[in-house]
């Protein structure tokens, strides 16, 4: 924690489908000296998105939503603009759930607290920080990470129930689960602030107003902790087995089927359908989770910092290794010697293409270096001449176009990036 800057950590091992054990380590905030415990709220980010999708799945179950219906029968208060790519194939639930819809807008940089918040049919049009979400490329024809498209499954649950967001969740998961520690209101209310960890950026500094703010709360606006968290895993583990309290068997084990590039409906599927996970990134926050759908089996790790990961990737591999999990691993990887001159040719300003952020590559001391946006800064590692990757398992391969670097794309087209400045 002392060497990456991560002031706080969370943690919650599930056995034999129950909470064996959870503990917090270090401060929810430094400059006040105020210490974590395992009620202290972190920002989920991501992993906001698997359980708004239990959500979803129940209102399908219900008869208030369909999964292969065009989403547009159902949105009210918004449509999705219709396009070249939509003149056959229409966008749906399970698309948006999975993201094969081909929405556009990978993941949002959320708003800092002196901000003036845009509505989510304000953040669907390109109102706020974001570029509109539309449809990309025809729907189902491929794969694209879409925190957009979770936005349009925000607006469709709230049109069809006819309740805000946060009262929808907090109806159908979070209190039938006992996830009491938990909420996806934004701005975060006041009352719920002395119990929420600041966030800090990887050398340290605290966010500017503590926290940043998402309105696409479906995406990655949830409030929680780890044990709540646990409880949604559990939840999904029973129902798997038809002994859920919100969701069926059926629904489950759909939601379970891993479709293109490992994603179910929801969660994303691990180990040949073994485990399912999901990770998350905000401003100031690193979180990640993996449970094994039948051994009753799982673990949360929630961090308080920018380079949060690479502890909370160490943290799984150590839990993994103490229970006996199987397929959770240090994966080995070899690398190749470069000339300085190699990698100095990827040596620039990348424009992520799916998240609207840039990406700086810098050769300093005789190594290569990423920094995406404010986060952490991380070790590029060579494992052929185009392929690197980092300690904590991301991949970056580069494009070339007649031996001139173009761009990048990152974990085998999770995201695309396009050189756009020279050092």
């Amino acid at each position: 924690m002392k060497q990456l800057n991560v002031p706080a950590v969370s943690i919650a091992v599930i056995r034999d489908g129950e909470v064996e054990w959870a503990k917090a380590y270090g401060l929810a905030d430094k400059e006040d000296g105020v210490p974590a415990t395992t009620d202290t709220l972190f920002q989920a980010a991501s992993l906001s998105k698997p359980i708004a999708a239990l959500a979803a799945l129940k209102l399908v179950e219900d008869g208030h939503l369909y999964l292969d219906r065009d989403v547009n029968d159902s949105l009210t208060s918004w449509k999705i603009p219709e396009n070249e790519f939509t003149a056959n194939q229409k966008v749906t639930l399970r698309g948006l759930l999975n993201h094969s819809s081909g929405t556009t807008v990978g993941g949002f940089p959320g708003y800092t607290t002196d901000t003036t918040v845009p509505a989510t049919v304000e953040v669907l049009e390109g109102g706020g920080n974001t570029e509109a979400v539309r449809v990309g490329k025809e729907p189902g024809e491929s794969w694209g990470y879409s925190g957009g498209g979770y936005t349009v499954m925000q607006l469709l649950m709230s049109d069809v129930s006819g309740q805000p967001f946060p009262g929808l969740m907090r109806s159908i998961v979070l209190e039938p689960l006992d996830m009491k520690n938990s909420t996806y209101e934004q701005p975060l209310p006041e009352e719920w602030h002395a119990r929420a960890a600041s966030g800090y950026d990887g050398k340290g500094n605290k966010i500017v107003g503590r926290w940043h703010v998402y309105p696409e709360m479906a995406a990655a606006g949830l409030w929680t902790t780890p044990t709540d968290i646990a409880r949604y895993i559990v939840e999904v583990q029973r129902a798997y087995a038809d002994t859920g309290r919100v969701l069926s068997g059926d629904s489950a084990r759909m939601m379970l089927k891993a479709g293109m590039q490992s994603h179910g409906l929801g969660p994303i599927i691990e180990d040949d359908g073994e485990r399912f996970g999901h990770g998350g990134s905000n401003a100031g926050f690193r979180t990640i989770f993996t449970a094994f759908v039948e051994q009753g089996a799982g673990a949360i790790v929630m961090t308080n910092s920018d380079s949060g990961g690479h502890l909370a990737q160490e943290l799984m591999l150590t839990i993994a290794r103490e229970y006996g999990w199987p397929g959770i691993k240090p994966r080995e990887k070899t690398t190749i010697t470069l000339s300085e001159a190699a990698y100095k040719r990827f040596v620039g300003l990348y424009q992520i293409q799916e998240h609207q952020v840039p990406m700086e590559i810098t050769y300093e001391g005789g190594r290569l270096f990423t920094r995406i946006a404010d986060g952490e800064t991380r070790e590029l590692l060579p494992e052929a001449e185009h392929v690197f990757f980092t300690r904590d398992g991301m991949l970056v391969e580069f494009v070339s176009d007649d031996d001139i670097i173009t761009g990048l794309v990152i974990g085998r087209g999770f995201a695309r990036a396009d050189k756009v400045d020279a050092q």
